[in-house]
């Protein structure tokens, strides 16, 4: 095993771990997930671990496979635990495009498209929480956004080769887990 696939495996382990500890803050009533930006993250989750495998990413796929496994529970506990009953326009253009992705993948036949699709829709979807970070940090689980950006920087040394379609999706994790840390550590 190469030193970039133990980076990649141990950013995976963390990334999950710090879906534990927001599951556990979520089940024990510290952390509101909002429902829609969970149901949002997981459809792209699985989106862009199918098209970040298919771009050619190996080593750093644990991180992509827990992004789509931790939203999932996570938006699964959202329905009795999370915050926001009603969907705003832009969660719903956002699940419709994330939907709308699968066929443009099959008629473009193009992973990469798929993935960046996918990205920009993540960011989108993250806004919520952003805003949530800034305003009210305390519904979020700083450890947890703290543990993911140290497990997203893990995933860059893990880049098995720096091409756009495999460094561009470790580096916007480092970059927006980064930034909801951030917010969540100003007092």
């Amino acid at each position: 095993m190469i030193i970039g696939e133990m980076f990649g495996i141990i950013a995976g382990i963390l990334s999950f771990s710090a879906y534990i500890l927001y599951i556990f803050s979520t089940i024990y009533g510290k952390t509101k997930p909002n429902r829609a930006t969970w149901w949002i993250l997981t459809l792209i989750g699985f989106m862009i671990a199918s098209s970040y495998y298919a771009s050619g990413a190996r080593a750093t796929m644990w991180v992509a496979i827990s992004y789509a496994l931790g939203p999932f529970i996570i938006a699964i506990l959202s329905l009795k635990y999370g915050e926001g009953n009603k969907w705003e326009k832009l969660d719903k253009w956002c699940f419709i495009v994330a939907i709308i992705s699968i066929p443009i993948w099959y008629i473009s036949k193009s992973a990469i498209l798929v993935l960046i699709i996918n990205i920009f829709l993540d960011f989108i979807a993250l806004l919520p929480t952003i805003k949530k970070s800034y305003l009210r940090p305390q519904g979020e689980n700083k450890t947890a956004w703290t543990l993911e950006s140290f497990a997203s920087l893990l995933n860059i040394f893990a880049i098995e080769k720096w091409v756009f379609a495999i460094a561009f999706y470790p580096i916007y994790l480092f970059v927006i887990n980064s930034c909801i840390t951030v917010l969540l550590s100003i007092p």
